[in-house]
C-alpha cells in the first residue's frame, strides 16, 4: 500500500490530516501490517485533551496489544464509532474508514516533528 502524500506521519506509526484547526487521525499501513489482523480497537474519550505522544488509545491484533499515540496535543472531538464493531476497517482502509479519531489541535501544536510521506518512507526503509 503506498503513502498518501497529503498526511503527516509520526515516528510511533500514525498519521495525521489536518483540516483546519481540527485534525483526523489513525494508524499506518505499516503499523496495521506489522500487528496483523486487528481484532479491537480502544477509542479514545471524546472530550479528552492529550499532549504530544500520549498514549490515547489501543489497537489490539491476534498477534499483539499496542498503544496508539496522540502525534500531537488536542483535544478529542469525534471518534469512529465504525471500529467498535468493525475493528478489521483499520487493516482494510487505514487512511480512509479506518481512521480512529477526529481532535481539535491544542494552540501552539508542534507540528514539526512530524514526517512527510518521502521522510516517513525513508524512516521505514532505516
Amino acid at each position: 500500500m503506498s503513502i498518501p502524500a497529503e498526511l503527516k506521519y509520526a515516528k510511533e506509526h500514525e498519521w495525521l490530516r489536518i483540516e483546519g484547526d481540527e485534525a483526523v487521525f489513525g494508524i499506518s499501513a505499516h503499523a496495521q501490517e506489522a500487528l496483523g489482523d486487528i481484532v479491537f480497537v480502544e477509542l479514545p474519550e471524546v472530550g479528552r485533551s492529550f499532549d504530544s505522544e500520549e498514549s490515547i488509545g489501543v489497537v489490539e491484533s491476534v498477534k499483539a496489544v499496542s498503544d496508539v499515540y496522540a502525534p500531537v496535543a488536542g483535544e478529542i472531538t469525534g471518534i469512529n464509532e465504525a471500529l467498535e464493531s468493525s475493528p478489521e476497517l483499520v487493516n482494510s482502509d487505514p487512511y480512509g474508514k479506518g481512521w480512529i479519531a477526529r481532535f481539535k489541535l491544542a494552540e501552539g501544536a508542534d507540528l514539526s516533528e512530524l514526517m512527510d510521506a518521502g521522510a516517513y518512507q525513508a524512516y521505514l526503509e532505516e
